[in-house]
């Protein structure tokens, strides 16, 4: 078993990967943000389209195939547990080239974290 991109210790395919199959459902705004990275590296459109805020949501994502992420680090989160309906993780992905400094906000839409959207902060 391949470990997770997000960076923690567990496989893949008992960390993000069972949110990204749908046989589990991401318990807090940071375990989305982490299994969002995740499917960034992997490619999975799908995941990032279902776990985006309705209202925030674009009806596509086009990634560069190019791109290749190394690493994720976070920063800070603010709420967003199970006993939460909102929160905040601020984050640091590296990419070959640069990295991407954010502060998403999250919500629960129908018992289930989506990502809102986020503000760059470098």
């Amino acid at each position: 078993m391949s470990a997770c991109p997000c960076g923690l210790s567990e496989p893949y395919e008992k960390c993000c990967g069972r949110f990204h199959s749908g046989s589990a459902a991401a318990p807090t705004a940071e375990a989305l943000m982490r299994s969002r990275y995740s499917a960034f590296v992997k490619g999975n459109v799908p995941y990032l389209l279902r776990t985006w805020h309705p209202r925030t949501r674009p009806a596509r994502l086009d990634l560069d195939p190019s791109m290749k992420w190394t690493g994720l680090e976070i920063l800070s989160a603010g709420e967003g547990s199970a006993f939460h309906s909102t929160g905040t993780v601020t984050f640091r992905a590296s990419f070959r080239g640069g990295s991407l400094h954010e502060r998403s906000r999250f919500e629960r839409v129908d018992g289930a974290w989506v990502y809102v959207d986020g503000e760059f902060l470098d």
